[in-house]
């Protein structure tokens, strides 16, 4: 950095410093912890000018400072420069029909995969809960958002990008390569179990797929069911509405969910009798590959006492996102809101947990770190199944709609 950027910077600070330290002598500045911080972000930067081995690069200095802040409050929050906010605005123009059917999240500062949908090309490129990307596309994904990270994945049908992946128990980096496709519409899994149990598994939580849910409620009823298995299990992307159009299906009463943040007053979602279509009893399977929406609809029908979530906790990202411009060019990617279950737990901080837990098998400890976790399935022989299955036939048939 030459003496004039350095004495740019040294001003600079001084001139932030010293109007922050003004503000707050005179009454401007009442948050006494903001004051705190920046003094010493001010002492930071200043023993880095002045004692670090090099003459550091600001650019390169404000801009990690400014990845890492936003990295530090949550896997959705992310800055992006001036640069990366200019090519992610360029690759959004494009509209992009080609995709990964890969659902994201940022693990150790990397981005990581929460779940896979069935026969996308992350299935056929054999990704799994728990990978790490450590590159794609040749980027490295230390501090990259969430956004830049969805963008790359997506472009023209056909497209191949390639990856590095830590693979799930693993610490080294593989490559590997995933061929973009125009994913089709979601296809609900259905299945009849012994007796009068009807199994529904839900992928995504795409537009409309609340009434495609409903059309297959009605659907059982007329075939004779009177349980139903909601299988929510690695079902992480989608509209927050079409969850919590999909929880009014089956609550008559009592709220839903709610929407609450720092700046955004609290927006209840309630149970709406007319909107009922399935009043018969219900289990709801989840695990970590559940997420988002799908989160909403567990919280709701476990947190009323409609059903019971069987299963492991879900992943915990049900949260509202704001894109802020800054005059720099820069932009900020901000969790501006969380959703809450019905009994106050806040989605991205607790997950939703079951209400009847079912754990690996004690043989299966030592070596699942290093095995995948099994695709969900309808067959009985499925623990998380086997367990929807006892909980339906005792009390939980029980639990109707009020």
């Amino acid at each position: 950095m030459s003496s004039l950027s350095k004495k740019i910077v040294i001003v600079f600070s001084v001139i932030v410093f010293g109007y922050v330290t003004t503000g707050y002598v005179m009454g401007r500045s009442s948050d006494d912890k903001a004051f705190h911080a920046l003094a010493v972000y001010s002492a930071v930067l200043s023993r880095v000018q002045t004692d670090y081995v090099d003459e550091p690069n600001l650019h390169t200095v404000t801009s990690g400072a400014l990845h890492g802040l936003l990295d530090s409050l949550d896997p959705q929050s992310g800055y992006l420069s001036p640069l990366e906010y200019t090519d992610y605005k360029e690759k959004i123009a494009a509209t992009p029909v080609g995709a990964s059917g890969v659902a994201l999240t940022k693990r150790f500062g990397y981005i990581g995969v929460i779940s896979v949908l069935p026969d996308s090309p992350g299935a056929k490129a054999g990704l799994h809960i728990g990978d790490i990307f450590e590159k794609i596309a040749g980027f490295t994904t230390g501090q990259m958002a969430l956004e830049q990270a969805q963008v790359l994945l997506s472009g023209n049908p056909g497209t191949v990008v390639k990856l590095s992946v830590i693979r799930r128990g693993k610490t080294e980096p593989q490559d590997a390569e995933i061929t973009l496709a125009k994913l089709p519409p979601p296809k609900l899994v259905e299945d009849k179990l012994a007796g009068d149990i009807a199994y529904l598994r839900v992928p995504e939580f795409t537009d409309g797929i609340t009434k495609q849910i409903s059309d297959k409620l009605a659907q059982f009823k007329t075939q004779g069911a009177r349980k139903l298995i909601l299988d929510l299990r690695d079902c992480a992307v989608g509209s927050e509405q079409e969850g919590i159009s999909t929880a009014q299906l089956f609550l008559s009463s009592g709220t839903i969910t709610t929407l609450k943040g720092q700046t955004v007053s609290p927006i209840a979602s309630s149970a709406d009798p007319s909107k009922v279509v399935w009043t018969l009893p219900v289990s709801v399977l989840i695990g970590n590959g559940t997420a988002g929406p799908a989160e909403i609809v567990a919280g709701a029908i476990g947190g009323n006492h409609r059903g019971d979530t069987v299963g492991d906790r879900t992943f915990g990202t049900a949260s509202k996102q704001k894109l802020i411009q800054m005059d720099d060019g820069s932009a900020l990617i901000l969790t501006v809101a969380n959703y809450y279950t019905p009994d106050n737990k806040e989605i991205p901080l607790d997950g939703v947990a079951p209400t009847v837990e079912v754990r690996p098998l004690a043989d299966d400890v030592a070596s699942v770190n290093d095995v995948n976790p099994p695709a969900p399935t309808s067959s009985p022989d499925d623990p998380v199944v086997k367990k929807a299955i006892e909980a339906l036939q005792g009390d939980g048939a029980m639990r109707k709609a009020a």
